[in-house]
């Protein structure tokens, strides 16, 4: 099982196959990306494309990666925002008319 192992991560790492990958993941994450954009403009999902086209991107590429993660920082950012009530915001304790 090592030795399959061993083998498989040897052809994944081969020079020929990495420029093909390469080239796939900038023509796939390319177009995934581009449709998320355009996305922005016309009705559908943006916010879920573009992630997307990023993460096929930041397979082979590291500038990809960064944006991912500049991205995902943001966005748990604005989820803990949402999460907690502002400081100046009173709360509301419901009255009983019993």
């Amino acid at each position: 099982m090592m030795t399959l192992l061993k083998r498989c991560r040897e052809a994944y790492n081969h020079p020929s196959l990495t420029l093909v990958r390469r080239i796939i993941a900038s023509v796939v994450g390319g177009t995934v990306l581009l449709f998320g954009i355009i996305l922005i403009v016309l009705p559908g999902p943006a916010i879920l494309v573009i992630p997307l086209g990023l993460a096929i991107l930041a397979t082979e590429f590291v500038w990809a990666r960064h944006l991912l993660n500049k991205a995902k920082g943001l966005l748990s950012r604005n989820k803990k925002k949402k999460q907690s009530p502002p400081a100046n915001q009173k709360t509301e304790t419901p009255v009983s008319t019993h």
